[in-house]
């Protein structure tokens, strides 16, 4: 076993956000599940991971029982479940330990969000000396406000707002911020009609 695919996110906790109203893909769930099945039948490991915000009050917490995967998402016996506070899937959990132990040194990334979670993932684990594939349509991600909108705003209001960066444009940014210099760009159908990531090109 070398490759592991790392699902990052794929949580009911966003869909109890009026935000997921303005999601990128709300059918994010079914197109991770794609990989997950290509990486069972390949022999790769499957790793979960889950943000949580113990404490807070909010839909991360994991106290209100939102902190679960996404329907039609379902761990296998062997495929880890990892909890995290941080941005990234390693800093707060066993993440590197378990793919040193199981000598993986390439990993698959999708999830939520594209640019938050996933790209942080995917910069890191490059850092750390792993072969990263970034599967870009296996990630989702909502529109960002301007750093200067007032908070609470409805979305009709953060789509109406010309400083709102859309989720075409943080999805190719995200592309060209990793191409090249942290991962591979590939598709859910590149990658279940059997082509095998290769690194960074």
């Amino acid at each position: 076993m070398y490759r592991a695919l790392v699902v990052i996110d794929v949580q009911e906790s966003f869909r109890q956000r009026d935000s997921w109203q303005l999601i990128s893909d709300p059918e994010i769930a079914g197109k991770v599940g794609r990989l997950v099945d290509a990486a069972r039948a390949t022999g790769d490991q499957v790793v979960w991971v889950l943000h949580t915000e113990p404490g807070s009050g909010t839909v991360f917490d994991p106290a209100l029982g939102h902190v679960r995967l996404l329907p039609g998402l379902e761990p296998r016996s062997g495929e880890p479940v990892l909890t995290k506070t941080s941005h990234n899937a390693f800093t707060t959990t066993n993440l590197q330990q378990l793919l040193t132990e199981r000598g993986i040194g390439e990993v698959v990334v999708c999830g939520i969000r594209t640019e938050q979670c996933c790209e942080t993932t995917a910069r890191l684990a490059s850092d750390l000396g792993y072969t990263v594939t970034f599967v870009i349509d296996a990630t989702a991600t909502n529109p960002i406000e301007h750093r200067d909108a007032p908070a609470g705003r409805s979305n009709e209001e953060i789509l109406a707002d010309p400083r709102t960066l859309p989720v075409a444009e943080i999805l190719a940014r995200t592309e060209y911020a990793l191409a090249g210099r942290f991962a591979t760009i590939r598709t859910v159908a590149e990658l279940t009609a059997g082509e095998v990531p290769t690194g960074v090109a």
